[in-house]
């Protein structure tokens, strides 16, 4: 099959730290040239596959001080995926909503993944308008927003079974691992940190925009002595952090469309202790790969039982469900399902307004 994948160019494919997105989109490309299918992938120019790489950007936008306006490299690349598209047996898009207007007169089977947060007011008027493009959630909460979408499937994330690997004798702390942000709330794991007396290591990037939330909210709790704040970190790094820690303290504000540090988690054969809200009880299995909890006082009793959790369990849940090989396999399925669908109809681009015409059967 001849696949496109269409990154985001914020971060390199896969990215060098942070980056849930791109990281997905680097373990789908290599899993599906892995398995002999033809591969392009459109992303940043400092990327790293196996698959044909066109560069629509020399270089991650993040990481690139001369960049001044990332919108130009969005509308580049646009036009690189549209000039190859008839060369596709189907398009993978990874950019939201951006490419809609002009994928839908491309004529050919695509799909988007939606990676990020619907439930913001002005995307109604969008999925309102493009009830034709085929889209799939990354959780099945993750659709509630918008259910005039044209869902395709739920994919859950998948990552490489040997990427991180377990320890056999996990230390004695906590750990918090992602973004600084109001929603991901550091503050709630410092404070079941302190209430516990375990010790709390946060390995987690600060952008720009969540700078001041930072610097306002959670800088001053980082004095305590059971906190060692990281920061960003690479691979290796996150690999050690998560396998020797006895659990990973995910306590979400908000509903998390996936939430990719609780599969890496149980990959290390460690507990999630997280909070009830938006993909985590279909990742979690209270009392299997974790605790679900709805306030600190629960979180606080759920590292009092962590010894009740099973890590190999853990581990066995991880190769079970979330494995790289059985979300490829999930995504050949829709691809060949909207091939199919395709087959059966009018492949002329339209233009706004306009229907396709009924295949005779």
């Amino acid at each position: 099959m001849r696949i496109a994948q269409v990154a985001p160019l914020y971060e390199s494919v896969p990215p060098h730290t942070y980056g849930g997105t791109e990281r997905v989109v680097s373990y789908l490309t290599e899993e599906l040239v892995r398995q002999g299918h033809d591969v392009t992938l459109f992303a940043s120019g400092d990327s790293m596959t196996e698959a044909a790489l066109v560069a629509c950007a020399p270089r991650s936008l993040r990481l690139d001080d001369t960049v001044i306006d990332p919108i130009a490299h969005l509308v580049y690349q646009l036009e690189c995926v549209a000039a190859e598209a008839r060369s596709f047996d189907v398009i993978h898009w990874h950019l939201d909503y951006f490419h809609f207007p002009m994928s839908r007169r491309l004529g050919v089977p695509q799909l988007t993944t939606l990676h990020g947060r619907l439930d913001i007011p002005d995307l109604q008027a969008v999925y309102d308008e493009f009830g034709d493009m085929p889209v799939v959630s990354i959780s099945n909460d993750q659709r509630a927003p918008l259910p005039q979408a044209n869902w395709a499937a739920t994919v859950h994330h998948g990552m490489p079974p040997d990427e991180l690997t377990p320890s056999d004798s996990p230390g004695d702390y906590l750990a918090f691992l992602g973004r600084i942000s109001p929603e991901k709330r550091a503050d709630r794991a410092i404070e079941v940190a302190r209430r516990t007396n375990v010790p709390l290591r946060i390995a987690a990037k600060v952008d720009e925009t969540d700078q001041q939330y930072f610097e306002e909210s959670i800088e001053p709790l980082l004095a305590g002595a059971h906190v060692d704040f990281i920061g960003e970190v690479g691979s290796d790094a996150k690999g050690d952090l998560l396998a020797n820690a006895r659990a990973l303290i995910f306590p979400i504000d908000w509903a998390e469309p996936f939430g990719l540090v609780m599969i890496e988690a149980m990959a290390c054969g460690t507990p999630v202790i997280a909070y009830r809200l938006g993909s985590v009880p279909e990742v979690i299995t209270d009392g299997v790969n974790g605790f679900i909890v709805d306030d600190i006082d629960g979180a606080v009793e759920a590292v009092g039982r962590l010894d009740q959790i099973d890590r190999a369990r853990c581990r066995a849940t991880f190769e079970e469900r979330f494995t790289v090989e059985r979300m490829a396999r999930d995504y050949i399925g829709v691809y060949e399902r909207l091939i199919a669908e395709r087959a059966h109809r009018s492949t002329m681009a339209l233009p706004v307004g306009a229907e396709e015409p009924v295949a005779s059967v």
